[in-house]
């Protein structure tokens, strides 16, 4: 036993003098490890120069902005939260923020509902079926800008398309993009229809995700279409349906291109949204800090209600408790 415990000690003494060394294959392995690891961060720099370059950056001056008081002329002068007061003080933020909201409001839900029945019509095998999927598509693809002023002429009061159609079955048109009332509505139309094909593209591709059999094995226990797409379609792409909710929901908080072309903003406000605001403090009346205020607080109130949607659908889209 003294011989073991003196032999043991002198292997241990001559391992940490260098003596004994490790098998060849561990210290290679690693080396390579190492090596793959440096390799790894040497790819994600040029992806982390970039977000700190162009996104973290800007997003910490765009917050310090916030506390100055800059006409893109003279040198930003330090306010401290006065551009905040200011803001819960105005009137006109509190309209565009509520635009914004009715816009959302309107546009997401109906959206959603009918780009997922388009994908379930379009989940089919029959002749024409791509070409039908591209004709749905292709406004996703178009320019805001030349749809909004295509739609523009449709809602035109004197020679608009829907006016027209209108006056064949006796019904007088209104002034769609002239008046308080009718104006967000037209404008939540043209939304939907240029913005349902992307949607419905995520769900024709969660549709096909879902194995045949669980159709099959519905059908054979006497289940019908309304029972397959309520027990089984809509379960399986919940996943999917919470991803384009919360994109539909970012999307159309940030809308500003076409209330710019369609409307600008009027009548009387009425479809001027945040984002719209924010544009015109900042390169319409020079209050570069104010407008940053407003860009910062949106960001903030996205941020928040993702995070908040995110807690809410942890049980009904992945099944986490809490």
């Amino acid at each position: 036993m003294a011989d073991d415990s003196t032999g043991g000690s002198s292997w241990a003494d001559a391992r940490e003098s260098g003596a004994v060394s490790l098998p060849h294959h561990a210290a290679s392995s690693s080396h390579l490890r190492r090596s793959e690891m440096i390799a790894g961060y040497l790819f994600l720099l040029p992806n982390f120069l970039g977000f700190l370059v162009f996104s973290l950056l800007p997003i910490v001056a765009a917050f310090a902005l916030t506390l100055t008081d800059w006409n893109l002329v003279k040198a930003p002068q330090f306010v401290a939260l006065d551009n905040y007061r200011q803001m819960l003080n105005d009137q006109l933020f509190w309209q565009t923020a509520w635009n914004s909201v009715y816009y959302t409001i309107g546009a997401v839900p109906i959206g959603i509902f009918i780009a997922f029945c388009l994908s379930l019509i379009l989940n089919r095998k029959m002749r024409g079926i791509i070409f039908f999927r591209t004709v749905y598509f292709l406004p996703q693809v178009t320019l805001t800008v030349a749809i909004a002023i295509v739609w523009a002429w449709i809602y035109n009061p004197q020679v608009g398309l829907i006016n027209y159609l209108l006056s064949l079955i006796g019904i007088s048109g209104p002034n769609w993009l002239g008046s308080t009332t009718w104006a967000m509505p037209a404008i939540i139309i043209m939304g939907n229809w240029k913005g349902i094909g992307g949607a419905m593209l995520i769900f024709l591709a969660g549709l096909q995700g879902i194995p045949e059999e669980y159709h099959e094995a519905a059908k054979i226990d006497g289940a019908n279409a309304i029972d397959r797409i309520r027990f089984i379609t809509v379960p399986l792409i919940s996943p999917v349906t919470f991803f384009v909710l919360v994109t539909s929901l970012i999307g159309a908080m940030q809308g500003f291109d076409q209330f710019y072309v369609m409307t600008n903003g009027g009548p009387a406000f009425a479809t001027t949204t945040i984002v719209m605001y924010i544009y015109l403090n900042g390169f319409s009346y020079f209050r570069m800090g104010y407008a940053a205020t407003l860009a910062a607080t949106l960001f903030l109130a996205i941020f928040v209600f993702t995070i908040v949607q995110w807690r809410v659908a942890r049980s009904w889209v992945y099944g986490f408790e809490g």
